[in-house]
Parts: structure tokens; sequence; C-alpha cells
């Protein structure tokens, strides 16, 4: 049977109906028989009729053919996950399949290529990993997580940079986890959670399903420097709506300019936010460091954490820690939430609402992988080595960051500050138009709302020069 679509109508003129208000079948037979129930129908303009509940019975040939019918729960019918990076690695990958991988670009995947275009991995990581007993695989894990890893996690996250105060962690499914969960448990429904305006977009995604909302300062100045007035603004805004306040700071190595906080821009976000916290505000400062060790040394990137020491206890300190990027470990979904709080009752209330949130998304972590991070970190030779083949990528990254930006400075194009990190950011008026010129070159990027980001990550430096040059000139072809 062909498509069919249902119209309203006061006409008498369907035959064999079912259904108050009458409607007017369109592109079906007459000897169909449509069934609607109509009950408790919610307007929605993907379904017929408003997402009517249908089906149809066909006397010819006895069918019976469901029609489209809402399933979802009102709150949950919408969501559409749209997700710009699957649909340009999509492109590449028929790109490499007409063209050959030599000469495609894949400058879209947020994972280490090695210079042959494969999954880059440290060895390291993966002896450790295979030397587990199946135990370590197998068995439950506390719902908080391994003790040893949440200790080994903070200890990591800090790198002797360990703030004064009260610590603690609950394990995550990746940094992504430890976003959720900071938003579940410390936004209140309907309000508005802060983070730059150049921004990684699941961040929106967390905050609409858990019915919040993301509001965006502008992060650039004129000058291309952390924009102190537009941050300040934009608190002091929200504060006059609402009494308590989530920050996210993507730094080092933002996602997705490649951008870091200088210290003396740590000092104005703290002024910033203890002046409201003087005022009785509640200030939760997330601060997401999935790409810190792809930032520079491990010390002087963390180095503004002893900032975080004796805040106001109504102002609480969370870091998103995860094992995706420095440890190629992206697909075992372990990270952790880490919180700092001059309060030890804050950190007993963290304590006990983040196991509950747990319990209720993913119960418990890959043991596995909470077992690895501690065998390495606990063992002074293992990780020795570790952080030697961690370094070599992040040398390789740093490479391939540098060479575009080299080559960006040398033909004008106006790429953002990068600093490190898995991605850097060129702003256009026309993102999607930029990139589809780009395919003529057989260069994919990923086009964001606010200009293309290259996975500098993801491109070998062969294949990096050039790139720059390209680039303008698909900007310089923009009307």
């Amino acid at each position: 049977m062909q498509s069919t679509a249902f119209t309203t109508s006061s006409s008498p003129k369907a035959k064999n109906t079912c259904i108050h208000p009458p409607l007017r079948w369109t592109g079906a037979e007459q000897n169909d028989i449509i069934i609607m129930n109509p009950k408790k129908a919610r307007m929605n303009e993907d379904l017929p009729l408003g997402g009517l509940h249908s089906s149809v019975l066909s006397k010819r040939k006895g069918e019976r053919i469901t029609m489209a019918i809402q399933m979802a729960a009102s709150h949950a019918a919408s969501r559409r996950l749209k997700d710009a990076i699957f649909g340009a690695n999509a492109a590449c990958r028929a790109a490499i399949a007409e063209h050959g991988a030599e000469r495609v670009t894949n400058a879209t995947i947020g994972a280490v290529m090695d210079d042959e275009g494969k999954l880059a991995h440290l060895p390291t990581v993966e002896r450790v990993f295979r030397s587990l007993p199946i135990e370590d695989y197998i068995a439950y894990a506390p719902i908080s997580g391994l003790p040893e890893y949440l200790e080994a996690a903070i200890d990591i996250t800090f790198a002797g940079n360990r703030p004064d105060g009260y610590l603690a962690a609950i394990a995550t499914a990746g940094g992504t986890g430890a976003l959720r969960t900071a938003v579940d448990n410390y936004v209140e429904k309907g309000d508005q959670v802060l983070t730059s305006d150049w921004f990684w977009g699941t961040y929106n995604v967390i905050c609409q399903e858990l019915g919040c909302s993301v509001t965006n300062f502008q992060l650039f100045d004129e000058a291309n420097n952390f924009n102190h007035a537009a941050f300040s603004t934009a608190v002091d805004a929200l504060f006059k709506k609402q009494d308590s306040l989530l920050i996210i700071l993507n730094t080092p190595a933002h996602n997705p300019t490649g951008y870091s906080l200088s210290s003396e821009d740590w000092i104005h976000v703290l002024d910033c936010v203890k002046k409201h916290a003087a005022a009785g505000k509640k200030v939760h400062l997330l601060v997401d460091i999935a790409y810190i060790d792809f930032a520079g040394e491990k010390h002087e990137t963390r180095a503004f954490m002893q900032k975080f020491a004796n805040l106001p206890e109504n102002i609480l300190t969370l870091f998103a820690f995860s094992m995706s990027k420095a440890y190629t470990f992206y697909g075992q979904r372990c990270g952790a939430l880490i919180a700092l709080s001059a309060s030890k009752t804050v950190i007993d209330e963290f304590n006990e609402i983040s196991k509950y949130a747990a319990r209720a998304t993913w119960s418990n972590i890959n043991r596995g992988a909470m077992t690895l991070l501690t065998r390495i970190q606990q063992d002074a030779a293992a990780y020795a080595s570790y952080e030697a083949e961690r370094d070599a990528l992040y040398c390789l990254v740093q490479e391939r960051g540098d060479i575009f930006m080299k080559e960006a400075a040398a033909c004008g194009l106006p790429a953002l500050p990068y600093k490190g990190g898995f991605f850097l950011a060129i702003p256009a008026a026309d993102p999607q138009a930029v990139c589809d010129l780009l395919h003529e070159d057989l260069i994919f990027a990923v086009p964001l709302k606010m200009g293309v980001r290259i996975a500098a990550c993801s491109v070998p430096s062969t294949k990096m020069h050039g790139i720059a040059e390209k680039v303008k000139r698909a900007m310089d072809k923009m009307p």
C-alpha cells in the first residue's frame, strides 16, 4: 500500500470510518477501514493529527497496517539527537569509499589518530588492561566506585596542586557522566546553566533532558582574550533571576577552540563569583578538564587549581575527570566527578546525592577500567611509561595544531587562539557552507553554530599542511 495521510474534514464522504470529528483519507483505497483513538491525544507536528493513535485494516487482503503512533511520554516525544559531528563523519566515510583514504582528510574525529590514520592507543594501557584477572572485568563495583580508583582520580586531577579543603569523588560513565551528575544534582528545574558561546553541544543535550537550559557568555573579546566583562555581565544577570548558578568552564584545552584560561582569567572568575557568594547566592563552578593532559606540562596546566582553596562554603568547585583522552580509553566510559569545598557538610551531601544519582542511572561503573587506572597509578614504573607514551601523543597532536595555526597566520585566516588540545576553530558566518566547499578539496570538518571545528587530533601532520589555506579560500568564496 502506498503512503497515506490524514486530514480533518466535515464532509461525510469518507466511508467505513470510526472517528469523530470525521476524517478524509488521502492516498488510500476506499475499502480500507480507519480506526483511531483520539483519547488523550497530544498535539505534535511530527505526527498525523497531532499524534492521534491509529491503525488501518485492509478488507481486500486482510492486512493490518499500523500508522504513526506516539508512545513516548510527553516530555520525551520531541527529543531528536542532531549531532553535526556524526553527519560530517558519515560524509567523510562516503568520500573515503569513493576516493580512497589517502586522498581524504578527516578532521571530524574527536580521538587521536596516528599518522597512518589508525586509532592511537597507549601500549602500557593495553598491557595492563590485558593482564587483569577475569574478575576485574565481570564483577560489580561499588556504586560510588572503587575507593582506590577515586583516590587515584583525585591525585591525577590535581597532580601536586591539591588545594586545601574537603574532597570527594564519584565514579561516572566518562566525563559526560560527570557533567550529567553535576547538572542533575546542582541545577534547579527551569534554571539556566552558564557556559561560553563556543561550547561542546552535549552540554545543551544534558541540560534539556534534565529540565534546565544553557545560556552563554561571549568567550573572546576583540583581542581574542578571555572576555572578563562578558562573563561578569552574564553572571550578574543570571543571579538577578535565580539564587544558585552552575557555571561550566571547559579548560584547559577547550573544546572546540583549544583555548585555556590564564591565571589572571581565573582570578577574575573567582572574584566575580565570590562577590555573589558574599550576597548569599550559591555558586557551583564546574571545570571540565577532559583535555587537560593535552594542554601542556601537567603541573603547569594544573597550577590554577590551588586558587580554589578556602573559598566560601557556598561556592562548590567540581571537576569532570575523564579517562577517555589521556588513557585512550574512549569506549570503556570511565570518569569521575570530583568535589572540593571548605565545608565537610557540603562534601558529605555530595557523597549521598551522587550515590543516589549513580544508582538511578548506571548503578555502577566499569570495574576493569577503574582497576586499570589504579594499577598504573600505583606502579611507579608503569606510570612512568604511561606518562611517556601519553606525552608523545600530546606532542603529536600539538605539532598538528601548531602547523595549522602557523599557516593560518601566514594566509590571514582568523583562527581562534589555540593553546592545546584536540580541536581548533575558525569563526564563520555560514559554517555549513564553508564545510561544503571544503568537501571539494576532500577535507571534512565539523560545522558548528559559530564556526568550523578542525580536529587536530585526527589529522596527520602531512595532511595538516595546506588545510588553513584551503579554509581561507573557502571562506573567501562566501558572499
